[in-house]
């Protein structure tokens, strides 16, 4: 096959030094938005929550498990999922049956034996996909409806880059500007690590700003190092086992749905960033296994349930660097990290305006991978059929930003705009007539190429 993208497939010929380097870039892509999850949960919980520990430690393991699973091929980061938090803070909520004197702290268990069912449904997904064959399985994934996908999900993140720079916009900007230089001007191997660049300059000149008195917008310390100062350097990571119940089950399976959706359409942005047919080799039911297994065994230790990360894929389309060993790294970090509560402090201190000017090139990037997967697939958008399928795709996923929550069982359970939009594109391609894409192999379309 020949590839459009010129990318490193193999990240020895950096050396071990570089290797070390770029699997730390992936890490603090990772970080911020992984130990965000635990923090919202611990406030629906009311302190008693996810533990940020417990949150690296699952989501280094699980990468590790996905990558064991997808035969070593996927370079792809596992970490916290956003799709649960609604149901979270519907189990924190519940105050019938069973739970009507439990404290938060008890209740935490049973939503994590929720999560462990969701991520059962991904097995049965992937036994599917197994059974009908991938090829089927895609005539209904055609580029008309992935490629909006995953635009909207690097748009839907862009409110969050945009809250996080205006907490202060000169170190958002330092760090946006220093990631751009490094990518474009940058010589050698500082041209491959722009992420890790633009957070280590825009944090030196957090320092200086801290230390000059200067303070965030709000008014807040620029820096904040108490966390540091009474972490422990070393501390094994509060586990617990998950307990099962009807309501919480309620409460949280039926998210795997969004879920589901939304790791297909970062699978096909991560084939189409780096050049490579994922979805058919290793195969869409060895991810789905391999995502669903590392969220089951998460939520049964006590963790959140793990997603594949857009911001990862990002610094994949940034660096050009495609060996998944770099992603085992941050995976192998994660897990020291889980076990280091100083170090993972001394990380957490990085200002959000740093990890907004960052996210102003990390989401964009996701969308304009979107794009490209509509235009390298020839989608034909002067067809009506295609353009009201991309439509309500980028509306549904854009525009309903709060989701749509119903009521089972008493409990309340949200899909995601970003699921919905899955969902909604995936019935308008299978009803609307015409359909105009035919799923290829890489063997086929290889051959194909060749003539």
């Amino acid at each position: 096959m020949k590839f459009r993208v010129e990318g490193i497939y193999d990240a020895k010929k950096l050396g071990i030094p570089q290797m070390l380097i770029l699997g730390l870039q992936h890490m603090f892509a990772m970080f911020g938005a992984t130990i965000l999850v635990p923090i919202l949960v611990n406030n629906y919980f009311h302190g008693e929550g996810l533990s940020i520990q417990v949150t690296l430690f699952c989501a280094g393991f699980g990468t590790l498990l996905f990558h064991v699973l997808t035969k070593m091929k996927v370079p792809a980061f596992l970490g916290s999922s956003f799709a649960f938090l609604g149901g979270f803070a519907t189990v924190a909520e519940l105050d019938t049956g069973i739970f009507a004197n439990m404290s938060y702290g008890e209740k935490l268990p049973y939503a994590c034996g929720g999560v462990f069912v969701a991520g059962l449904l991904y097995l049965v997904l992937a036994l599917i996909v197994k059974a009908i064959g991938v090829k089927r399985v895609m005539r209904y994934l055609p580029p008309v409806v992935t490629g909006p996908i995953i635009i909207c999900i690097g748009l839907s993140l862009a409110p969050s880059a945009i809250s996080n720079a205006s907490q202060n916009w000169i170190l958002a900007l330092v760090a946006l500007g220093t990631v751009i230089f490094f990518n474009i001007w940058g010589v050698g191997m500082f041209r491959i690590i722009p992420i890790l660049m633009g957070i280590v300059v825009s944090y030196v000149v957090a320092l200086i700003m801290n230390a000059l008195g200067m303070t965030n917008a709000d008014g807040s310390a620029i820096l904040s190092f108490a966390g540091v100062a009474s972490a422990p350097i070393v501390g094994v990571p509060k586990f617990f086992l998950c307990k099962f119940n009807i309501t919480a089950i309620l409460a949280m399976a039926p998210i795997a749905i969004a879920s589901m959706m939304e790791h297909i359409g970062d699978i096909s942005a991560i084939s189409a960033t780096v050049d490579r047919n994922f979805i058919e080799d290793p195969g869409l039911h060895r991810t789905l296994l391999g995502d669903g297994l590392a969220t089951s065994l998460s939520a049964l230790i006590g963790g959140p349930a793990n997603t594949t990360y857009g911001e990862n894929t990002s610094v994949l389309a940034l660096s050009r660097v495609y060996d998944p060993k770099v992603i085992r790294l941050a995976a192998i970090y994660a897990v020291i990290l889980s076990f280091i509560p100083k170090m993972a402090e001394v990380i957490s201190s990085l200002p959000s305006a740093i990890i907004g000017g960052i996210s102003f090139i990390l989401y964009g990037m996701i969308s304009a991978v979107g794009v490209r997967n509509v235009v390298e697939n020839k989608v034909d958008l002067t067809r009506s059929r295609n353009l009201v399928i991309t439509a309500v795709i980028l509306v549904c996923g854009l525009g309903i930003s709060d989701g749509l929550t119903f009521t089972i069982a008493g409990a309340h359970i949200t899909l995601t705009g970003l699921a919905l939009a899955a969902i909604v594109g995936i019935l308008l391609n299978a009803v609307l007539p015409g359909n105009d894409y035919v799923f290829e192999t890489a063997k086929k379309k290889e051959e194909m190429e060749d003539d």
